[in-house]
């Protein structure tokens, strides 16, 4: 697995889970992809980290009872000054959920809400840099934004996270954009209009790689999870849509040869 020391600016660095059952979620994710669970750090509310490989690849926390917090993915997007992306995200039509705050000494964390209505975390590195390896089995590979405000989105993203973008297709049918660094793709927004059922809020879509997805669907569902979409074939690699047992929904990917460069090693 290639190591990552740091993430890009704007790029995802960081995956977290929130869950209302962490031990059976702790179970689920470990043996689906191998992960190992680091023991809940009291300091950090019982934060729990998950490692492939002995390398860190994702986070999950308790629901606080009462909370109305749903069991959600998230994902955090690196930044080098965590106050002023907020003041750009305000100034551009975001909302700021949770202000910057240290978590000890590993880096300061956020949380904000695109003007679609996406939630997205910002992270701004200390000692802890975030995921150290992706696009292999058993890591975070893909990360998808799905909106319904699709020029705002990739605006707010482009202006407040400075990315770099390149537009992928602009038809009726299929309108996507992707962040890039060089000819790396490392994550992509898609104007789901057509695509989200009513009442399904835009939101951040995060894509775990796998050997076999077909196999990994299966286990899904030995496992007390469900198949949301069953596997496709795409040039990007055959996908697949799951939830775990609390009803958390992520996506698999098993890549392909025709799949392009998405990743950065820098």
């Amino acid at each position: 697995m290639p190591n990552r020391e740091t993430a890009p600016i704007g790029a995802p660095c960081w995956v977290g889970l929130t869950t209302a059952d962490l031990e059976r979620s702790r179970a689920f994710y470990c043996q689906l992809f191998g992960w190992t669970a680091e023991e809940p750090v009291a300091e950090l509310g019982g934060y729990v980290n998950f490692a492939k490989d002995g390398v860190r690849v994702a986070g999950c926390m308790a629901s606080q009872p009462g909370s109305g917090a749903l069991d959600v993915w998230s994902v955090y997007l690196a930044t080098d000054d965590a106050e002023k992306t907020l003041a750009a995200a305000t100034a551009h039509g975001g909302q700021v959920h949770v202000p910057a705050m240290a978590v000890d000494d590993l880096g300061i964390m956020a949380f904000i809400g695109d003007p679609g209505g996406a939630g997205i975390g910002l992270w701004q590195p200390g000692l802890f840099p975030g995921f150290g390896v992706l696009g292999e089995p058993g890591t975070p590979s893909w990360f998808e934004l799905h909106t319904r405000d699709y020029a705002a989105a990739v605006g707010f993203y482009r202006d407040v996270f400075r990315w770099q973008t390149k537009v992928v297709s602009d038809t009726p049918e299929f309108r996507y954009t992707v962040l890039r660094e060089g000819e790396a793709w490392l994550a992509g927004v898609m104007d789901a209009t057509g695509l989200l059922a009513a009442g399904v809020p835009a939101h951040w879509s995060i894509y775990f790689g796998v050997d076999d997805t077909d196999a990994a669907l299966a286990q899904v569902v030995d496992l007390g999870g469900s198949v949301l979409l069953p596997a496709e074939d795409t040039p990007y690699g055959r996908l697949a849509a799951a939830s775990d047992p609390t009803g958390t929904a992520f996506k698999l990917v098993a890549p392909n040869a025709a799949m392009p460069a998405r990743t950065s090693s820098t």
